[in-house]
């Protein structure tokens, strides 16, 4: 039985490594100066699997950094702001919804990116083994649009920033360049040059908030809240949720490299505290600053028509020149985020049209942010309106993903990785045929529909509860997919 096993281990290897060998033996291999590029760390691997001779990353701790860089922005501190903005809330019920559902809905990509050692997939391409081969084209939509909007919030940001710092010499619309271009090239160089990066991004976007704290703590008081009620705590939670629960697509997708003997247990902690150190702190801190900001001038002053940018100018101006450097530095902030959302955009582009995995990664980049630039230039002065609804209603289809993902590894797998049969990783015949996943999702549709608190439509159950839509998808999906996909695995083996 063990030999048999260990063949079928080969087996599985020997045809990894040569759907690796296609994706490397291309035309970069041809050309002096882009073996060149190559030397220097260009990255063309796309969404093929990586072999287990290729996983060799002992640095466990870059995943630790991605996710920190990844959220240690002002998009974070922007996210916070809206609980006493937009839902009425005050200092510390904003606080513990950002607690709570940040340590809740953090574990499920945390847990995704312990993935990535084992199997060798990207997110998405693994979700074909729930999904199918074409039925994980959905999602890849959905995925795309949320990648595109975050991305989209984090140039508005940035690009308001730079264009505050400057006095208003610069546009808005110029500053999106800025970032959009810096972003690009970070994206167009791949994984060692990302994890590089984010290792030291997270480091001034540090020193602006202490210095921010520093000068601007006198002014950070607790005044009297409104009442709180259940549906904008609901509403606010469900926006929180939809900051992080949508990580749960890219889970994988930096960790692929690690390992397959990568402790699951560190790759899990370092992803975890990846994600909750910035995100709770620095959502935290936004909220603690909105609830200040009208007892403060000059800080009323820069949040003008809610100008996130001009907010942060206006606590570090008292600083004088260094302060205007520590806000370039805020602004350049969300190229860290940008960057790996860029990376990803690629690899999701090829789950969503799989004869493209032929087509190199970054030329995907370059796409994203032919989209990126004019779509953020259009939608900048409608930046809270654009960003309460976007966070609101992505989470509940990332929800309802990540629900069925993990069902299909842990009730319908066992929670064993060798119960995929990485050979078919791209064979649509022998792949589920996602029916089970897509019929979940449509069920699950059934009750988060009525459940939704948004601008445009108000659910029958969410008038009288609040925003209950992404907690919904994720109990409804699983357990709709479980016995569907039971009945699925009569027609079709599991493979």
């Amino acid at each position: 039985m063990d030999d048999f096993k260990g063949r079928r281990d080969l087996e599985k290897d020997a045809v990894s490594v040569g759907a690796s060998s296609v994706a490397q033996n291309d035309w970069h291999y041809a050309y002096g100066w882009s073996r060149k590029l190559l030397k220097w760390g260009l990255e063309t691997r796309g969404i093929t699997p990586v072999p287990p001779r290729e996983r060799v990353d002992m640095q466990y701790t870059k995943i630790f950094f991605i996710w920190l860089s990844f959220n240690f922005n002002i998009l974070s501190f922007s996210a916070g702001t809206l609980g006493p903005v937009i839902f009425g809330l005050g200092l510390r019920d904003s606080c513990l919804v950002i607690l709570f559902f940040n340590l809740l809905c953090s574990t499920l990509p945390a847990y995704f990116s312990t993935w990535g050692p084992k199997l060798g997939l990207r997110q998405m391409c693994q979700a074909r083994y729930s999904f199918g081969y074409f039925g994980v084209i959905i999602p890849s939509v959905f995925n795309l649009c949320s990648m595109m909007g975050f991305c989209i919030l984090n140039c508005i940001l940035g690009g308001q920033t730079l264009s505050s710092v400057s006095g208003g010499h610069l546009s808005w619309n110029v500053g999106i360049v800025v970032i959009a271009i810096i972003s690009l090239f970070l994206s167009f160089c791949g994984y060692k040059v990302l994890g590089w990066y984010e290792r030291l991004a997270w480091l001034p976007v540090l020193v602006g908030y202490l210095v921010a704290l520093g000068v601007g703590g006198k002014h950070l008081g607790n005044p009297p809240p409104p009442p709180a009620t259940s549906a904008g705590i609901l509403s606010f939670a469900s926006t929180i949720a939809g900051f992080v629960i949508t990580y749960c697509p890219l889970g994988s997708d930096f960790s692929i490299y690690f390992k397959p003997a990568a402790p699951s247990w560190r790759i899990f902690l370092y992803s975890y505290f990846g994600f909750n150190i910035p995100i709770i702190l620095i959502q935290c801190l936004g909220a603690a600053v909105a609830v200040n900001v009208p007892l403060v001038p000059a800080w009323d002053n820069g949040y003008a028509n809610g100008n996130v940018g001009g907010l942060i100018e206006a606590m570090l101006q008292p600083t004088g020149n260094f302060g205007k450097f520590l806000t370039v530095l805020m602004a350049l902030s969300v190229t860290a985020n940008i960057a790996p959302t860029l990376y990803s955009f690629s690899l999701s582009f090829q789950v969503f049209i799989p004869p493209l995995v032929v087509v190199p990664r970054y030329l995907f980049s370059l796409l994203a942010t032919a989209i990126l630039i004019p779509v953020s230039i259009v939608g900048a002065h409608k930046f809270y309106d654009t960003l309460t609804n976007f966070l609101g209603l992505i989470g509940y289809w990332a929800s309802a993903f990540g629900a069925i993902v993990l069902a299909e590894h842990l009730v319908i797998r066992r929670g064993n990785f060798a119960a995929y049969d990485l050979r078919y990783w791209e064979d649509a015949r022998r792949l589920p045929t996602g029916l089970a996943a897509l019929g979940a999702c449509a069920l699950a549709c059934t009750l988060i529909v009525p459940s939704i608190d948004q601008v445009w439509f108000v659910g029958p159950i969410a008038k009288h509860t609040g925003d209950i839509g992404f907690e919904l998808a994720f109990v409804a999906a699983g357990l709709f997919y479980i016995p569907l996909r039971m009945v699925e695995l009569r027609f079709k083996p599991l493979i």
